[in-house]
């Protein structure tokens, strides 16, 4: 049996020789060994300071010490080329960074808000998330086919009203679980408390977004009016709703104080926009939105929500899948956060948001499955099928004849004429009227014994 030096040592040597940051659990498997007894060896590691860990919950990742200033997770290798010097920079530094954002507040930089970080970045030159990431998940995230702006995102509304309003609330402290939720916007509610005040707030939110953003698009007076109904009966001043704010803010457990003069707040927030309405990618629009409203904080709160929220509007103008931020746990949040704050580094924003976001777009491909795909000889043939049940119920004619008045291709014939005469076996009153057909002259037929 191996005895606990040598396992240390081989875990170590795993570690060391995997070009990525490794998880537990693939320790386990690559070992043979159970996964509680890797974990006993990790922390061993860990308080020896010969590993440095990433992350928490079931994102954790663990690197060699030795490593730290040389290996780059995959996502950022992809795209050393195309990163400006910083961000290849910051990438490289992200076990550093972590570090950092653990040791005391007390010996942490005291930071204000750098608006080089918006001012240096160019639209579809410099990058946030690496540049093959962005395309990657651009791919797998897009709806198949032309379709009008928002067709995704309605198509699976139910569900994203549920899943973005739970997962954005929990990560402000709320209360309700998933189920609980489901069973608050499916029944309603008589009750008026601050967590349920917040959810029906998003669901709000998430239904004017849909509504507005194919037709506006992305402008301020959308994000402006998202917050007004996100904060609403929520601000004791009721004239912040959806206003750039007068007032000074501090955020919590950070060293991090946001810009307090308004005519600044007001100028970067109308850059921070512009900007992003200039990004072709959808997915790089949404993290630039999304990390760039949270480091601004224009408004007197609520800005976090604010910032998830108005992310998806490039989703929605592209038609791409939606993000939930399901499986975003707070601590996680809070360090993408902070590294923002504190250093204008998105590292580990970019981590959490490459995570989350592949998690929104299997959940939504799933959700779109489950509905049901239309049939694409049936979509092929929709009016040649209105004209001959047309012919056969309003004019009296027989199938054979009825199916001349129409052009079908030979090898379509027999599969058209089998679904011709399935639609005709269930065609009744209730039904008629998606073959322009009264309900007089159906009836009329049926009476007749659906002559064919």
């Amino acid at each position: 049996m191996t005895s606990s030096n040598n396992l240390q040592q081989t875990i170590l040597k795993v570690i060391a020789d995997t070009k990525t940051p490794v998880s537990s659990g693939t320790l386990a498997k690559q070992l043979d060994v159970g996964r509680s007894t890797i974990k006993r060896h990790i922390e061993v590691l860990l308080c020896a300071e010969k590993i440095i860990r990433h992350g928490t919950g079931r994102g954790t990742r663990y690197t060699a010490r030795e490593q730290q200033n040389t290996l780059l997770s995959s996502h950022f290798s992809m795209a050393v080329k195309e990163l400006p010097a910083n961000y290849l920079l910051q990438a490289m530094q992200a076990p550093q960074l972590l570090e950092y954002l653990n040791s005391p507040l007390t010996i942490r930089e005291i930071t204000g808000y750098d608006r080089s970080f918006v001012d240096d970045y160019i639209p579809n030159q410099t990058f946030l998330l690496p540049k093959e990431l962005a395309l990657t998940l651009m791919e797998e995230g897009k709806m198949i086919g032309q379709q009008p702006a928002g067709t995704y995102a309605r198509k699976v509304l139910e569900q994203l009203l549920i899943d973005l309003s739970w997962s954005s609330s929990q990560l402000e402290g709320n209360r309700y679980s998933l189920l609980a939720t489901e069973e608050l916007f499916k029944n309603g509610t008589t009750s008026s408390d601050i967590d349920t005040v917040m959810l029906l707030n998003h669901k709000q939110a998430i239904e004017f977004l849909v509504d507005a953003v194919p037709e506006s698009g992305l402008t301020g007076p959308v994000i402006s009016n998202l917050h007004a109904i996100l904060m609403h009966d929520l601000l004791s001043d009721q004239e912040g709703l959806g206003a750039i704010r007068r007032k000074i803010v501090n955020i919590a457990g950070t060293t991090y104080t946001p810009l307090q003069s308004s005519f600044l707040l007001e100028e970067m927030f109308g850059i921070i926009i512009e900007k992003a309405r200039q990004i072709k990618n959808p997915v790089e629009s949404a993290f630039f939105l999304w990390v760039n409203l949270a480091y601004l904080q224009p408004f007197e709160d609520g800005n976090k929500r604010t910032s998830r929220l108005a992310a998806n509007i490039p989703l929605i103008i592209y038609n791409s899948a939606p993000l939930s931020f399901l499986d975003a746990d707070a601590k996680s949040y809070a360090y993408a956060m902070m590294g923002v704050y504190e250093k204008r580094n998105v590292a580990l924003a970019v981590e959490l948001f490459e995570h989350i976001y592949r998690r929104s777009i299997k959940r939504y491909a799933v959700t779109l499955e489950a509905m049901g795909v239309p049939d694409p000889f049936r979509l092929r043939h929709r009016e040649n099928l209105n004209i001959v049940i047309r012919v056969i119920v309003a004019e009296g004619e027989g199938l054979e004849s009825a199916l001349q008045t129409v052009t079908i291709t030979p090898e379509d014939t027999e599969r058209f004429r089998k679904l011709l005469q399935d639609e005709l076996c269930i065609l009744n009153t209730h039904n008629c009227a998606r073959y322009r057909l009264s309900i007089r002259l159906t009836e009329q037929w049926i009476n007749q014994g659906r002559p064919a």
